[in-house]
């Protein structure tokens, strides 16, 4: 009798999505830049004179629902929209910092100069994509060196 297939484990959902999450890092920390400076933007309209400007006051209209015996969401943009706008500006920044770093040590046309960068390399491999981990070993094959 042919075995029923069973879902996959944990452990490999677990991996995949890290894969997924390594893999689509950089437009995941800008959509997170963007949301934050969204909140802000919208936070920083609704307690200024520009919440009665059209796109803010309709926007206004549907977060603030105090009149209408409801919550004022503004209040929760003004604190959580600069929180995850430094959360998104740190994951963009450090994703470019990693990939300029990776760069620079990738170019190098020496062996001694890669093998001494190698810790730096992987290390930064961390904060790449599976792309960059492919790049990495065709150097490695390169100039022979064995991982």
């Amino acid at each position: 009798m042919a075995e029923a297939s069973s879902p996959r484990s944990s452990s490999e959902r677990l991996l995949s999505a890290r894969l997924w999450f390594r893999t689509y890092r950089f437009p995941l920390s800008a959509a997170v830049l963007a949301v934050g400076a969204a909140l802000c933007i919208l936070a920083f309209a609704s307690f200024s004179p520009l919440g009665g400007v059209w796109p803010f006051s309709a926007i206004d209209y549907y977060t603030n629902e105090t009149g209408r015996g409801g919550v004022n969401y503004n209040l929760a943009f003004a604190i959580v929209g600069p929180i995850v706008l430094i959360i998104g500006a740190y994951l963009v920044g450090a994703y470019l910092v990693a990939r300029n770093r990776f760069e620079q040590l990738m170019r190098s046309k020496s062996k001694a100069e890669f093998l001494r960068n190698l810790p730096e390399l992987e290390e930064l491999l961390w904060d790449l994509t599976p792309d960059d981990h492919t790049r990495y070993l065709d150097k490695c094959a390169e100039f022979r060196v064995r991982r």
